[in-house]
């Protein structure tokens, strides 16, 4: 095994990991991962590790922050958190129309500020 390795480049212990890791899928993460990809999904995808672990754990599965991170990871997916909506600041004139006005008007009577 150490000349097939050396011949292929290739680390012995790189060769045993590979050698040791389990022959078939694990129903019960895939179960998880599905939990994971739906509960992002619902968050709009802002919810975090610690978020999707505490949703998830509310449903009946068991699963940890660091888990549910592991989990985030493998299937690609990113918390992000919207920025607030942030109006523009008004106070620019219109550089065509002048304010004759200056809002300098009672708004008691109807059409109290018309200028002809």
């Amino acid at each position: 095994m150490v000349t097939l390795c050396h011949v292929f480049g290739v680390h012995r212990s790189s060769y045993r990991y590979w050698k040791n890791r389990p022959e078939k899928p694990d129903g019960r993460r895939a179960v998880l991962r599905s939990q994971v990809l739906e509960l992002h999904g619902i968050s709009h995808g802002s919810a975090g590790a610690r978020s999707i672990a505490t949703m998830a754990t509310r449903r009946g599965y068991q699963m940890g922050r660091w888990l549910a991170g592991r989990l985030m990871k493998e299937l690609g997916l990113v918390s992000c958190q919207q920025s607030t909506h942030r109006y523009k600041r008004g106070g620019h004139e219109h550089v065509a129309i002048p304010n004759y006005l200056e809002r300098q008007f009672a708004g008691d009577r109807a059409k109290s500020g018309v200028v002809r």
